[in-house]
């Protein structure tokens, strides 16, 4: 019985960090791997070029083509824990208003940290593209430019996203010819967070672009705009190394009990050019 109280509230957590997160698995993230999560190291998959196509010889049939897919380590080098005392009740007498509210909590607060980590990341990571902060005017044309980038390098148009800084959403939603909104999108975007649509791109709103951020540029500052990408090559696994539980607390403890839990995760871009930060530098001030 008690794994299986585990069981449910380590899905409950993840409900919330799934409905919490901007960084949405499967639309930024794609989470394929192979391996224990647990273990703290697991293979990727990474394929950079598609099926080959050929002639077909009915006398002699088509040699077999060689896979292009290969698998790189991904480290779950994140490791957070959950633990947060209720008094006055032990582990059996813990309302279920009390439990659903501390497991609502643990699921937005590892949210606002996986986020956070994901977004270094593909910050990191990524290609960087320096450039002036986006205006009205040219705002569309910034994120052309991060399109045409993208496809030089034969990212696929289907799937692209955009993440972009409140500053730039609220350009964006002044170009009325260009960016389509929320409520032109398709119902399972908007559940999935999406705010509209530019040049192939499903846009997201993120407020944790860094801002004025010291060490993204050596011996500079600097501010994310957007960050144009693919799923197929920005990987997140995330597992419960240790599941949630409601545990009752002992020695010092008297009549009380806690929320127990560990998750593990990690995240990483396997391919650099499928990934491009439009930031704006500035020279940071003298000591």
């Amino acid at each position: 019985m008690p794994h299986v109280a585990q069981e449910r509230y380590s899905k409950l957590v993840d409900k919330k960090l799934r409905a919490t997160l901007v960084t949405k698995d499967n639309l930024i993230f794609n989470t394929s791997y192979e391996g224990s999560p647990t273990g703290g190291k697991v293979k990727i998959p990474v394929r950079d070029t598609e099926v080959a196509v050929g002639d077909y010889d009915k006398a002699k049939g088509m040699e077999l083509g060689t896979g292009s897919t290969t698998y790189i380590d991904l480290d779950l080098n994140h490791d957070k824990a959950v633990n947060e005392i209720i008094d006055n009740y032990d582990a059996a007498s813990v309302p279920d208003g009390i439990v659903a509210e501390r497991l609502d909590s643990a699921g937005y607060s590892l949210a606002q940290v996986i986020d956070a980590v994901s977004i270094e990341t593909l910050e990191k990571e990524g290609t960087s593209e320096e450039a002036s902060a986006p205006t009205k005017s040219n705002i569309y044309d910034s994120v052309v430019d991060l399109r045409t980038k993208l496809s030089e390098k034969n990212v696929p148009t289907e799937g692209r996203w955009l993440l972009v800084s409140p500053q730039i959403y609220a350009l964006l939603l002044k170009d009325t010819t260009n960016f389509i909104r929320q409520g032109n999108l398709s119902q399972e975007l908007i559940e999935n967070g999406a705010v509209g649509k530019i040049a192939g791109f499903t846009v997201f709103e993120c407020s944790r672009l860094a801002v004025a951020k010291e060490g993204q540029v050596e011996g500079k500052l600097s501010t994310t705009n957007m960050i144009a990408g693919h799923p197929n090559w920005c990987h997140r696994v995330e597992e419960w190394s240790v599941p949630v539980a409601i545990k009752g607390l002992t020695n010092n403890y008297i009549g009380a009990s806690a929320v127990q839990g560990r998750k593990v995760f990690g995240a990483k871009v396997s391919k650099k050019d499928a990934v491009i930060v439009h930031r704006t530098t500035s020279e940071a001030a003298a000591e």
